[in-house]
């Protein structure tokens, strides 16, 4: 069974990494735990750049609070460019995997309110009157009518940074 620490203690990345961990390497195959670590970047991370780097920092912080784990994983959300968007972060202790999420784009009233130098999270709790709306369904639920969420979203990339622990081709 994979140990597999996620650089987050939040539920809708957990259940991301969760669900991919599970479709690519067999139901059951994975322990989660969570650990909460900084990302070193601000709360609302800007820029691709800024986003990765947070994503980095954090599985960097993980691995020193629990070396002992097969894999390391962190989902960093960011603003890039009027949307919202995520790198993950994967490592073992041989390689890593990266991927970036797909975007949505953001209304000007909330890109206001997240420029002015408030997060995403509570902009959109505000908005919707949904308490921790970040660690539940996300602006991309809101905005996408429920058809995705943080966490689908989340999914996807994640099973694309798994792709070279899977395929010998990346080794």
């Amino acid at each position: 069974m994979h140990q597999v620490v996620s650089a987050t203690t939040n539920p809708a990345k957990i259940q991301a990494i969760l669900r991919a961990f599970e479709e690519i390497f067999g139901e059951g195959s994975c322990h989660i735990e969570a650990v909460a670590v900084e990302s070193g970047v601000p709360e609302q991370p800007f820029g691709s750049e800024e986003t990765r780097a947070g994503a980095r920092n954090r599985v960097l912080n993980a691995k020193a609070l629990r070396s002992d784990a097969d894999f390391w994983v962190a989902i960093e959300a960011g603003i890039d460019d009027g949307a919202t968007f995520s790198w993950v972060v994967i490592e073992n202790r041989e390689q890593r995997g990266e991927a970036r999420s797909a975007t949505l784009p953001l209304p000007a009233i909330i890109l206001e309110k997240v420029r002015a130098g408030e997060a995403l999270g509570p902009v959109m709790s505000q908005y919707t009157g949904i308490d921790e709306i970040g660690r539940k369904e996300g602006a991309i639920g809101v905005f996408t009518a429920g058809a995705l969420t943080r966490s689908s979203v989340y999914h996807q990339a994640v099973i694309l940074a798994l792709s070279p622990f899977h395929n010998a081709i990346y080794r």
